[in-house]
């Protein structure tokens, strides 16, 4: 098994900078990627972003491209979320996730991975 343990969240102010942190353990060496998706208030669930190993490649949803950067840290088994110049849209609660190298489909879809955090909740507020 993997688990993956968020942090980082909180209450912040508009315009101030937040970094989530995912750490995975377990069998980390099957996973071959990790995302971070996000759940507002009343609203569905939806990708924000996700590190693949293989190519070492990131992808962003539309939304918040040129926003959010994800990075990861090998040695640490830990992938990271930041975000500069918070804005209100931002609150939601953020998940990691980790999908294991025999998953295959869309990246943006959180039914291809395999393990989930529980969850940090940021709220932006001014």
């Amino acid at each position: 098994q993997v688990q993956l343990v968020e942090s980082g969240g909180g209450l912040v102010q508009t315009g101030g900078s937040l970094r989530l942190s995912c750490a995975a353990s377990g069998r980390t060496f099957s996973i071959n990627a990790m995302g971070w998706f996000r759940q507002a208030p009343g609203k569905e669930r939806e990708f924000v972003a996700a590190s693949i190993w293989s190519g070492s490649s990131t992808h962003y949803a539309d939304s918040v491209k040129g926003r959010f950067t994800i990075s990861r840290d090998n040695a640490k088994n830990t992938v990271y979320l930041q975000r500069n110049s918070l804005r209100h849209e931002v609150t939601a609660v953020y998940y990691c996730a980790a999908r294991e190298r025999y998953r295959s489909g869309s990246y943006l879809q959180g039914s291809n991975y395999n393990y989930w955090g529980q969850g940090t909740q940021v709220t932006v507020s001014s």
